[in-house]
């Protein structure tokens, strides 16, 4: 469930980045381009305020490198609509192979979680030293 609802944060958050980042090229080439900075910041603003929320629940149970290379998949399966209806960008064969590239990434990031540690695995698994902290007095100043 928590991958599900990160995914679903990740790619609304990717829609207000994409068009923050792209939107101007189409809808404001007339306009000076500090008022498009500006539109496109208050567009990003809304990005992150999904994104920071997405990224702070993923992580409680996916590591950094693997919501990075989700969020790089879904930013294009995003971003790739936005360039060929909106932006009308062409489709090349290096683009086709790039996201076969990242698919491959999310299937490496993941393999681990596809499948159940066998009991053996789960056997060779050492328990976590304890830690002790140290005493006040291990902090004071001896000259």
């Amino acid at each position: 469930m928590v991958l599900l609802q990160t995914i679903v944060l990740l790619a609304l958050s990717n829609v207000f980045m994409t068009l923050a980042w792209y939107w101007h090229l189409k809808g404001m080439n007339d306009k000076p381009w500090i008022l498009a900075a500006l539109v496109s910041w208050g567009i990003a603003l809304a990005e992150y305020l999904i994104q920071v929320p997405a990224n702070r629940l993923g992580h409680t149970q996916y590591s950094v490198a693997t919501l990075k290379i989700l969020q790089e998949v879904i930013a294009l399966s995003v971003f790739v609509p936005v360039a060929i209806w909106m932006l009308k960008e062409p489709v090349r064969w290096d683009y086709m192979w790039a996201a076969a590239c990242m698919i491959a990434a999310v299937f490496f990031v993941f393999r681990g979680q596809l499948t159940a540690p066998t009991a053996a695995q789960t056997s060779q698994v050492a328990p976590a030293p304890e830690v002790s902290t140290p005493s006040p007095e291990a902090f004071t100043d001896r000259g």
